[in-house]
Parts: structure tokens; C-alpha cells; sequence
């Protein structure tokens, strides 16, 4: 697995549509929730990518302080279809809070939880916090990690 982090100004234009490509190939097409994913967040992000073979296996993007949450948020966490049962959430989850603790020297990081994937992100450090919400029609859950 090679690991890529860049920060929107950074990433070349085949990069841009890669992310773009796989995140609405699971989380528009395959989660069959047509939403805005083009939120302006991504301007105020790093971007975490994992490749296999020349393939973007894994993505999450990193969300700076203010901009969804007053701390760091974790976001837009997929992995690509070709690539489950790989344990690469995890492994692309662990490579994002490796980078927020040592490159960005933050602590806290919040999150919004599709809410069945509560345990994944608890197994992770992460904490409910008490606040469960639709968001786009999809049940989530606030989780901070402190």
C-alpha cells in the first residue's frame, strides 16, 4: 500500500478525479444517496490516499479546525468496493489520526458517523456523543477522539 497525503493546492487533476470517482461510485451510487459531496470542504482539507497497484484503494480527507467542527474532523472515509474485506478503513483511518497527531500536532478529532458504523470508529478511540442525527436521509452519530 502506498500512502499519499496532499492538501487540495497539492493534488493534480488525475488525483482530484480519482477521489471524486470513488467517492460518488459508494457514496452517492452504491449507498443510493444522491447528495452534494462537492462542498467546498475539500479547498480546507488533506487528503488521504492509499494505492494499490495504481489504484485508489482508500481515501479519507482531513477537514482543518473551524470549517465542520471547532476541532479537526475526519471525513468522507471509503474504500473502494475492488478493496473490502482488506481491513483498509482501518488502515486508512490509522494513517489519518498517525498524520493529525504528528504532522498537524492535534489532538482532538470529531467525526459524523454513519451510525452502523459505530463500533468501527469506537474500536478506533472514537466516543459517542450523544448526538444521533439524519444527515442526507442516513442515520449518524457525533464521535469525538480526545
Amino acid at each position: 500500500m502506498k500512502w499519499i497525503i496532499k492538501t487540495f493546492e497539492e493534488l493534480d487533476t488525475r488525483e482530484l478525479y480519482e477521489i471524486l470517482q470513488l467517492r460518488a461510485e459508494v457514496f452517492v451510487v452504491e449507498q443510493d444517496c444522491p447528495y452534494q459531496d462537492v462542498d467546498h470542504k475539500d479547498m480546507d482539507s488533506y487528503h488521504v490516499m492509499g494505492y494499490e497497484n495504481n489504484h485508489l484503494a482508500a481515501y479519507t480527507r482531513i477537514v482543518k479546525p473551524g470549517i465542520s467542527y471547532k476541532e479537526i474532523a475526519i471525513g468522507r472515509v471509503v474504500v473502494s468496493p475492488k478493496n473490502r474485506g482488506q481491513r483498509l478503513g482501518v488502515a486508512v483511518m490509522e494513517k489519518s489520526i498517525e498524520y493529525i497527531e504528528t504532522q498537524l500536532h492535534k489532538q482532538d478529532i470529531r467525526l459524523s458517523a454513519q451510525s452502523h458504523l459505530q463500533k468501527f470508529y469506537s474500536d478506533l478511540g472514537f466516543q459517542f456523543t450523544g448526538k444521533e442525527y439524519l444527515e442526507d436521509g442516513i442515520p449518524h452519530v457525533e464521535m469525538l477522539r480526545e
